[in-house]
């Protein structure tokens, strides 16, 4: 066929675009140089070496430079490469061999490193397992056949959205598990009922992390609950369950999915997005990073390939999925070798039990499809590949955000927002909550790990309230700890999170990003009034009317949106 001719003018804005981006990354390389330069100490011993800008504010500059890349280029791949450079340099004073060096093999930092850490691998091999799930249950019918059963029940966009949001509250056991089955499962539905890609991955996102840091069986509260020192005398598990009435930035961003899909309410980057799913447009953008069906292919299922699917095909192996997992993560903890349940959970390797669970449902499932002669054994083979090539996206993705993560690492980012949370204890202490809220957002939007972010800070909030009279006030400071960790991991896009959300979605990652962040924003504000509320109480009140400040934020809350969703309508009101 011929090639479609390019008007002088498409031509014009592309070249500009090229240029815009280049000039960009650019500057930024040459902002790192010039940084580098200026730090340099001359030739550095690669064994005993620590970076002149250790434990500064420069060691933000990396992450930060991605993000901003991210936001203007809207290319998320080059936009972490080039801060993962920026990072080599000021960690190797300019010293362009040890970069290199630091780049690829630095222990616990480079590319080849972190890709040969078990933890990372497992992540992988469990995205790409996922992967293949996905592609058998889409091969075998399960998802057409669940379309179809919903089709009856599921009407309108409301309840299409709002099957999102409750199947994401069910699948509570680990956020990575939840991005990408909540996306398969409701991708079609929600592509049915003319829901944005981009209003899919904040449903996905908003009820992963959110969801996971309030479950007491979850990868998230084993997390927080061995991130708690030892030598503390402090019950970890007992503590996370007192901090899930103050975790003000998860439950105040369920109360928003609520409010925003019941009133069919958006706001921001979202609606642009919202308005043109109506028209028939998913993404808004040209990006589509998942590919798309080929128009010389067909789009449904070839059915004269095998039997037609049915929901059990679906929904057996997403409920053996969970089973398995639970289990996977409990044997990892020791439950098989006399530890009690929850013990185990919180003692578990997230990691190797999330694989473990997902390899023994892919051969349940290989033995289910093969009973039911739904698929043949060449056609399951095949869903392997393709469920591999589905996740490249992300594993790409998420390799180069743990390289940056382990670039910021280097440079002392932990080191430096530990300092300063440990100057401000003493001094400002009955606004601590709230400023613990604060840092811890702004160390998991830089570093893009929340589970990072709970290791460096939780020991500190239980050394600042080691007496048993601050007890209530610990509780308080380790939820605010909690709720910034994951606000600022909401808001990173360098988050493995969040570039899960946008996997599970198949929407853009740049445009989940930007559609996500203002309504991120807006929780946090909000959730920052209610740790300085919580903590004012906390300090001139007894214990127990801390919990008063649980209500207060939910309505403060409420208000802003009913707030935002009157000036929005006056503002359209104005444009009509």
């Amino acid at each position: 066929m011929p090639k479609k001719k390019i008007s002088h003018e498409e031509k014009v804005r592309r070249y500009r675009i090229r240029t815009r981006i280049l000039t960009v990354i650019g500057l930024t390389v040459v902002a790192g140089l010039i940084v580098a330069t200026f730090f340099t100490e001359g030739k550095v011993d690669a064994e005993t070496y620590q970076p002149a800008v250790y434990a500064t504010f420069v060691a933000v500059l990396p992450p930060l430079a991605a993000i901003i890349l991210a936001l203007i280029t809207k290319e998320v791949y080059s936009s972490l490469f080039f801060g993962i450079i920026i990072g080599a340099l000021l960690y190797s004073n300019g010293n362009l061999e040890l970069g290199l060096n630091t780049m690829l093999y630095k222990e616990d930092a480079g590319l080849i490193s972190k890709l040969s850490d078990t933890w990372n691998v497992g992540i992988l091999v469990f995205l790409i397992l996922l992967g293949i799930m996905v592609a058998l249950m889409n091969e075998a019918g399960g998802s057409e056949a669940f379309g179809h059963w919903a089709s009856k029940h599921i009407k309108t966009r409301v309840g299409a959205q709002l099957a999102t949001v409750v199947l994401g509250v069910l699948i509570f056991v680990d956020d990575y598990f939840n991005c990408l089955t909540v996306g398969s499962v409701m991708r079609p539905i929600t592509d049915r009922h003319q829901t944005s890609r981009a209003k899919l991955a904040y449903l996905i996102d908003a009820t992963a992390a959110p969801v996971c840091i309030i479950a007491p069986v979850s990868s998230w509260a084993a997390a927080v609950t061995s991130s708690v020192p030892e030598d503390s005398g402090i019950n970890g598990f007992s503590m996370f369950l007192t901090t899930i009435p103050y975790n003000f930035y998860a439950l105040t961003t369920l109360l928003m999915i609520v409010y925003i899909t019941t009133r069919k309410f958006d706001y921001g980057r979202m609606k642009v997005h919202e308005r043109n799913a109506l028209k028939g447009d998913l993404f808004t953008t040209t990006a589509r990073p998942y590919g798309e069906p080929n128009d010389d292919e067909p789009k449904e299922r070839d059915m004269k390939k095998g039997k037609v699917g049915h929901v059990i095909d679906l929904v057996f192996p997403i409920i053996t999925l969970i089973a398995c997992c639970v289990l996977g993560m409990v044997y990892t903890g020791g439950f098989f070798e006399g530890e009690s349940f929850i013990d185990a959970f919180a003692n578990a390797d997230a990691s190797k039990g999330l694989v473990f669970g997902s390899m023994v449902t892919l051969l349940i499932s290989f033995a289910f499809f093969m009973i039911r002669g739904t698929l043949s054994f060449r056609r399951f083979m095949e869903c392997v590949a393709k469920g591999f090539r589905l996740m490249v996206a992300p594993v790409l993705i998420l390799a180069l955000a743990w390289t940056l993560s382990g670039m910021t690492n280097l440079l002392g980012l932990k080191e430096f927002v530990a300092n300063l949370v440990g100057g401000m204890a003493s001094s400002v202490q009955i606004f601590l909550p709230m400023i613990i809220f604060l840092v811890a957002l702004f160390l998991a939007f830089s570093t893009g790990t929340s589970w990072g972010t709970f290791a460096i800070l939780i020991p500190i909030v239980c050394n600042v309230f080691a007496s048993p009279e601050t007890a209530h006030m610990l509780a308080i400071s380790i939820s605010a700890c909690l709720a910034g960790a994951v606000c600022g991991d909401h808001c990173s896009p360098i988050s493995d999170t969040t570039i899960m959300a946008s996997a599970g979605a198949q929407s853009d990652h740049v445009n989940h990003v930007s559609t996500q962040l203002p309504y991120a924003a807006t929780a946090a504000m909000v959730s920052t009034v209610g740790y300085l509320i919580a903590g004012i109480i906390g300090y001139t009140a007894e214990s127990n009317l801390a919990m008063i400040s649980l209500p207060i934020t939910l309505l403060l809350m409420l208000g802003t949106l009913i707030t935002i969703r009157k000036v929005s309508e006056k503002k359209d009101a104005s444009k009509a």
